[in-house]
């Protein structure tokens, strides 16, 4: 009986550290991804680029990300989600100086779908490991995880314009946030779950999404390019419509990450008292209410208090999709995550770069405007 409650109380603080160490894997990618965003503008204006060329260039992300993540489940179920966290988390660190120095199309270009390669295949391993840990939990608890990547998409979108507003190079900014990742990558890898505890089942080298799985994976597409538009576009919306200056910039992507974190950290209690269905159909509302009125009124608040809506609406969509593909029956957490988020991160990824050439042939704010037609949509329809 004894030897019986020390083994339980082993096996709770194994987990509780191990869901811990989940939550700071995607505090480092949000914080990674998020680093991105003030310089996008910064890249437009050091290369000189028109808004089909950047969106051209960010095409490469969504491509590396695209690369990885079908085959993300199989390298998983081989090796484990910890060790594909670890890699990708020191990939991140290490691109990143790439993407603020690289003086060339071409080498802007490489980084970012490099870049990508490591953002798609830590997304989809801390994702897994997330749902195993939610599985023994008990309980739903996939949205805290979301929300810590929410909190590293705030201190990585104000994170450079931060030092930039003390004076400080841009080098030192980078560097800094390239250090910080490291540190958290290498100090949070031993409290992961270890492989042998990963659920495996026989799939094949690429994971290529069909049945409930598309389905998931075409809502999620949606969802990902509203999130997509506001992390590669708010930035130029605010600096080339709305006479923002360029440390300033990053606040519009600062004020929807606010909103999500606040709603994901929530947002387990949330979908814990409500259905899945009505968190989709609401949170897909408001979203499209916040793009149209980001674009329609033409003032900075405005604008601000759109991205806010966004991030409100959009925050506890994803985790639902994320936690519904990994309790799929006869499918390996991993499997049915990289199936899903392969067609996700076409839209975060791949999808504004689309963005970027309908905003060349009409205007950036027709081009936001259509994806609070597909939010509506998706809305409507996850209830069926």
């Amino acid at each position: 009986m004894t030897s019986s409650l020390i083994s339980d109380l082993s096996t709770q603080k194994k987990l509780r550290k191990a869901r811990i160490s989940t939550l700071f894997i995607f505090l480092v990618c949000g914080i990674g991804l998020a680093t991105w965003v003030p310089m996008v503008p910064l890249a437009k204006i050091r290369l000189q680029l028109n808004d089909a060329a950047l969106g051209l260039i960010l095409l490469c992300l969504g491509a590396g990300a695209m690369t990885i993540m079908p085959f993300t489940g199989s390298i998983i179920n081989r090796f484990g989600s910890r060790k594909v966290m670890l890699i990708a988390g020191l990939m991140i660190a290490l691109i990143l100086p790439l993407l603020l120095f690289a003086d060339t199309s071409i080498t802007l270009s490489v980084s970012l779908y490099l870049f990508g390669i490591a953002i798609g295949a830590i997304d989809v391993s801390m994702n897994a490991q997330a749902v195993i840990i939610q599985e023994r939990v008990g309980k739903y608890i996939m949205s805290s995880f979301h929300g810590l990547f929410s909190v590293g998409g705030l201190i990585g979108s104000l994170g450079l314009g931060f030092f930039f507003g003390l004076g400080l190079s841009s080098t030192v900014a980078v560097f800094s946030i390239s250090a910080l990742l490291i540190f958290i990558s290498l100090s949070q890898y031993r409290n992961l779950l270890p492989h042998s505890e990963e659920k495996k089942v026989n799939t094949s080298t690429l994971t290529i999404p069909k049945g409930r799985v598309l389905i998931l994976g075409l809502m999620c597409f949606v969802a990902f390019l509203a999130e997509g538009a506001i992390l590669d576009w708010s930035a130029v919306f605010l600096q080339f419509h709305r006479n923002f200056t360029q440390s300033t910039s990053g606040i519009g992507f600062a004020a929807f990450s606010v909103a999500m974190s606040v709603m994901r950290l929530s947002g387990d209690k949330i979908i814990n008292s409500f259905s899945s269905q009505k968190v989709v159909l609401y949170g897909g509302l408001l979203a499209a209410a916040g793009i149209l009125l980001a674009i329609l009124i033409p003032y900075g608040i405005a604008t601000i208090i759109g991205f806010v809506l966004v991030g409100v609406g959009c925050a506890n969509i994803v985790p639902v999709f994320f936690s519904s593909a990994g309790n799929l029956p006869d499918m390996s957490p991993s499997a049915a995550i990289a199936g899903v988020t392969t067609l996700g991160y076409i839209g975060q990824l791949a999808g504004p770069a689309f963005l970027g050439f309908v905003a060349e042939l009409t205007s950036l704010s027709v081009a936001l405007g259509s994806v609070s037609v597909l939010l509506v949509i998706v809305a409507f329809s996850f209830r069926r």
